[in-house]
């Protein structure tokens, strides 16, 4: 399938192409946030490094507890505009608190819980485009899902570069917030205005006819719980990335925050023409397999920034992460996905229980590491504990490409 192919769809289709502008919105607000947070932590504000860590840690917590729940409320009661709106004054929450009193508390209560309790909007994002692509053909589903991936890394490639240029001039780190927060009002107002009515959709919604604890239940069996526990892991890696590239380059003379933002644009940049192409190449080859070789590609990027940090040659890294990204990034959501197809809330549960298991592992081995031997023995740690965690789930799947869940369609 083209590119061109693989975006009709979006364009055309009213819900789609609201998942797909809420995409990159959200995309845009992450990329700006994310890779610059540890800095902010540790430089402007003072927090040590295992502050910053417990941080990550309650707000993976929070961040699960809100989606998993938010998750199956939503499959109870099809109520998918009403939890999205939720998550949106949230996450409007968070970027306005930094905007308007940025200091030490606050940066504890926007992303240790407010921005961790808008997290269920990605979930039920990829829930509102599942859905949404369930009406047109089945050879486009897949396409139309890694697309919309892609679509939230695109935002990398044109916000990152913005911010390297920005910071090279002189401009305050804390100009995030502000920024932040007029993308957060967006996503708000077109949530607000064009989220498909709950009740009136194109597509089939049933309500789930499950009890929260029969939910529950449905989600704990061991044999999706061990898989979405080796994608997590495999996350960590992802998650140590976003960590570790502003805390190493600040520790290397000359290097700084234009650099970290734009060597996330690079990776970024990558990344997305790469993702247009994993419909094509899935269809070829299985996608534990993907998962496996994107696995080693990805921690041969994290395991040499601290090695490579003061070298020129740190500028070939950002080809390996983007090529190990574009599998990492889109293969395990549609695998997760798959384990649970018809029920799409508990579907995103299970990616934001994937992210709690990847920051959770990601804050561990950031702790661990930085005590017993710095920051490149963290990046060592984690990329072997994510390829130990593929090796795994190929082990499993070899032979049947992917569990299937008593509930899967």
């Amino acid at each position: 399938m083209s590119v061109l192919a693989a975006y009709k769809p979006l364009v055309k289709d009213p819900a789609l192409l609201l998942t797909a502008a809420l995409m990159v919105l959200f995309g845009a607000h992450v990329a700006s946030l994310l890779p610059q947070a540890s800095t902010i932590a540790v430089t402007v504000f003072g927090l040590d490094d295992g502050a910053y860590s417990r941080i990550l840690v309650v707000a993976s917590v929070i961040a699960v507890t809100t989606s998993v729940g938010f998750g199956i409320i939503a499959d109870q009661r099809a109520n998918r505009r009403a939890i999205a709106l939720v998550s949106g004054v949230f996450l409007t929450l968070g970027s306005g608190l930094m905007t308007l009193h940025p200091g030490p508390v606050t940066f504890v209560l926007a992303h240790a819980i407010f921005v961790p309790l808008s997290s269920t909007l990605f979930g039920q994002m990829f829930a509102l485009g599942r859905l949404a692509a369930s009406v047109h053909p089945k050879r486009e589903r897949e396409a139309i899902q890694s697309s919309l991936r892609a679509l939230f890394a695109l935002p990398w490639l044109g916000v990152l570069p913005i911010w390297s240029l920005a910071f090279g001039a002189g401009v305050d780190l804390m100009t995030i917030y502000p920024v932040c927060l007029c993308l957060a009002l967006a996503v708000l107002v077109l949530t607000f205005f064009f989220w498909p009515r709950d009740g009136a959709t194109r597509w089939p919604d049933p309500k789930s006819g499950l009890t929260f604890r029969q939910s529950l239940q449905e989600m704990g069996d061991w044999r999706i719980l061990v898989r979405v526990v080796a994608l997590g892991a495999i996350n960590g890696g992802v998650v140590l990335y976003l960590v570790l590239i502003g805390l190493v380059f600040a520790q290397v003379p000359g290097r700084g925050a234009g650099d970290v933002s734009l060597y996330a644009a690079i990776t970024a940049g990558l990344e997305v023409p790469l993702m247009l192409m994993v419909p094509a190449i899935s269809m070829r080859v299985p996608r534990i397999t993907l998962i496996l070789v994107g696995t080693v590609l990805y921690c041969v990027h994290l395991a040499f920034i601290p090695v490579l940090a003061s070298s020129p040659l740190l500028w070939v890294l950002p080809v390996f992460g983007a090529l190990g990204g574009a599998f990492i990034l889109t293969q395990p959501m549609a695998y997760l996905q798959d384990l649970l197809s018809s029920r799409p809330g508990a579907g995103a549960s299970l990616l934001a229980l994937q992210k709690l298991i990847g920051d959770v592992s990601g804050a561990a081995v950031f702790a661990i590491g930085a005590a017993v031997a710095g920051y490149g023995f963290v990046a060592m740690l984690g990329s072997a504990l994510a390829i130990l965690a593929a090796m795994a789930l190929f082990v499993m799947d070899r032979r049947t490409g992917g569990y299937q869940g008593r509930h899967s369609t």
